[in-house]
């Protein structure tokens, strides 16, 4: 396992992300950036800026930036903020108002509270409380048609439904960085272990980034697609609908993926 900075920089080769993208994006000022990567912590300005840099850099390459933030606290022998303390003296703050007397009241107020919701009911509340509740309906029987249709059929928009959807199965020849947006929602931002596999859904369009395209098989609606690219290519943006769905599993050399020429 490498260091802090070592695992930074190969998580964002594998997502095919440069510092300058992260620099333009965050504002952070590249000569931090290289520092964080190179574990230069000597080179960050002081207080919780080494840790919002980090926060930062780790969203923007689809890490974990609470796990960041604690994996570079512990490698460089720092420690977060004591939440005890600060819980002890809230509470210690709480009960520092409260005198003998003041507590000798609640405790009457409590007791005298307790005897009151003992105390049994007048006959009047009685009943009262016998009129109000009202008396049990007898349930009507449900009448079940006799020319019941089963299985019922599916409606024509249902149909249509099923037939217009994407599935997506990816499947890792070697580790590869992969991004999917599933009608616009990001559904998946990870490393891909060599071997496994990853399937889902969408209803009109499927966008499909890969940080090493010659590394990923991939098959839509159970049909082989076309490679993707070159082993240790980066391709972003590969748009798969129900139009561009034939040219993407076309066998015979037609479109690539991305709309252009094969």
């Amino acid at each position: 396992m490498g260091s802090f900075g070592e695992d930074l920089r190969r998580e964002r080769e594998l997502r095919g992300v440069s510092l300058r993208e992260i620099s333009d994006n965050t504002k952070i000022a590249m000569r931090f950036l290289e520092a964080l990567e190179n574990d230069r912590v000597d080179v960050l300005p002081g207080g919780l800026f080494p840790r919002s840099f980090v926060r930062q850099y780790a969203t923007f390459v689809g890490l974990d930036p609470d796990r960041a933030v604690a994996d570079f606290l512990a490698h460089h022998g720092q420690q977060p903020e004591p939440q005890g303390n600060q819980t002890s003296s809230a509470s210690a703050g709480s009960r520092s108002w409260l005198s003998p007397g003041a507590l000798f009241l609640a405790a009457v107020a409590l007791v005298a509270a307790f005897l009151v919701l003992r105390r049994p009911p007048e006959e009047g509340e009685k009943r009262a409380a016998e009129t109000a509740t009202p008396a049990p309906v007898a349930a009507t029987p449900t009448v079940l048609p006799t020319d019941r249709v089963y299985p019922p059929p599916v409606s024509a928009p249902a149909q249509q439904l099923a037939r217009d959807t994407l599935v997506l199965t990816m499947t890792a020849e070697q580790s590869c960085w992969v991004e999917v947006r599933a009608d616009g929602e990001t559904v998946i931002n990870r490393v891909l272990a060599e071997g496994e596999s990853e399937t889902l859904e969408a209803r009109g369009e499927i966008v499909l980034s890969v940080g090493n395209a010659g590394g990923l098989a991939i098959r839509v609606n159970d049909q082989p697609a076309l490679p993707l690219g070159a082993r240790g290519e980066v391709r972003k943006n590969i748009v798969i609908t129900r139009q561009s769905l034939p040219a993407l599993v076309d066998t015979e050399g037609g479109v690539s993926p991305d709309g252009q020429s094969g």
